[in-house]
């Protein structure tokens, strides 16, 4: 049995789709507040997706107080579930029969995100992914912030030492080398050439993993 550790954030879900609409509406609630007088900066978001969000919010206002960057975070993360919540957002292609495909081949699926607990239960609730996903882990469960401690937490819990991690940037990479498990590169939305070319394979459709399943199992 493989176990298969999945990113979430441009891995299996479209990020993209509520990301500018979630950081426009927050930074317009800022310059209400008189916080905030520049353009919103989605291009600087877009280069450090996959990050945890304080040091997102530390790369993006940079000259707040760190209780200014709490209240953006939770408004964020407010405006982000609104827009999951009425359907804004959406999974890759063939990411369901994907988790289908795995699922009816015994494979164990796990999550394992630096998004926030109560975003991934949004997206999780809203497309039913609990009928293929064994667990969901947040970045908020491990102290560090470190998502190769993350993945090390799922491997501990569920006891095993072989797998495979799919991500679309170096975090998800490092994590699956850190462990142990081969890496997946999710040639998608917001990766980037230079992290994917140290995955052990890069995938441009979800649907590829079938392919390689025979590798996992090795």
């Amino acid at each position: 049995m493989t176990s298969v550790i999945f990113d979430m954030d441009g891995t299996l879900f479209q990020t993209e789709k509520i990301l500018q609409i979630a950081l426009e509406d927050t930074f317009e609630h800022l310059r209400s507040r008189n916080k905030w007088e520049a353009p919103t900066p989605i291009d600087t978001y877009r280069d450090i997706m996959g990050v945890p969000l304080p040091k997102v919010w530390e790369t993006l206002l940079p000259n707040h107080s760190i209780e200014e960057r709490k209240q953006t975070d939770a408004y964020f993360l407010e405006r982000l579930i609104v827009n999951i919540r009425d359907g804004k957002g959406g999974l890759y292609p063939n990411a369901i029969e994907l988790l289908q495909y795995l699922k009816e081949r015994n494979c164990s699926i796990y999550i394992a995100s630096n998004g926030l607990v109560k975003y991934l239960h949004a997206i999780v609730d809203y497309y039913k992914l609990d009928q293929w996903i064994t667990e969901t882990f947040s970045i908020q469960h491990i102290q560090s912030l470190n998502k190769s401690d993350l993945v090390n937490h799922i491997m501990e819990k569920y006891d095993f030492s072989d797998g495979v991690v799919v991500g679309d940037r170096l975090s998800d990479i490092r994590a699956a080398k850190d462990n142990g498990l081969l890496s997946i590169g999710c040639n998608f939305d917001f990766a980037r050439e230079d992290e994917l070319a140290q995955a052990d394979i890069i995938i441009d459709d979800l649907k590829e993993i079938q392919t390689v399943l025979p590798r996992l199992n090795r």
